[in-house]
């Protein structure tokens, strides 16, 4: 491993501002890297896995709901033009499909909500890291960006 590997890894600059040696660098950077893990209880090198949350992908009645207001809506319009029946299947299908739609939509949505909080999760973990880690390394007579 080379004496600033560590840093690196975490996309860190660390630069030996008290004229530290490159073997005292890597001393130090590895003596820094596991206090921090030790303090923010994350290692950044092998973070833990996050499952997204299972979103529901049964119905979600939006295809239902769709159905009875395009049924609604045909039997009204078939009600004037003399085949309330036929105007009520008619729009179930259309509302139906249309409900369906705004469904799988909706969970779509829900999917990318879910991996973004993962994101977001695993962003906190290296950041708390990230602050032990440069506080030590700041501790040693290093400057860290």
């Amino acid at each position: 491993m080379s004496y600033n590997q560590i840093s690196q890894a975490m996309g860190l600059f660390v630069y030996p501002s008290k004229g530290q040696s490159k073997s005292q660098q890597k001393k130090d950077e590895f003596e820094c890297y596991n206090w921090a893990v030790e303090q923010s209880g994350i290692d950044p090198l092998n973070l833990p896995k996050i499952e997204a949350a299972p979103v529901q992908s049964g119905p979600t009645g939006a295809g239902i709901g769709g159905a009875a207001r395009g049924a609604a809506a045909g039997a009204a319009i078939g009600a004037i033009t003399g085949d309330a029946g036929e105007g009520a299947a008619v729009g179930a299908i259309v509302g139906g499909l249309a409900g369906r739609r705004a469904g799988k939509a909706a969970q779509q949505q829900s999917n990318q909500q879910a991996q973004a909080n993962v994101k977001a999760q695993e962003q906190q973990m290296k950041d708390s890291f990230k602050k032990a880690f440069t506080v030590c390394i700041e501790g040693k007579g290093y400057t860290i960006k």
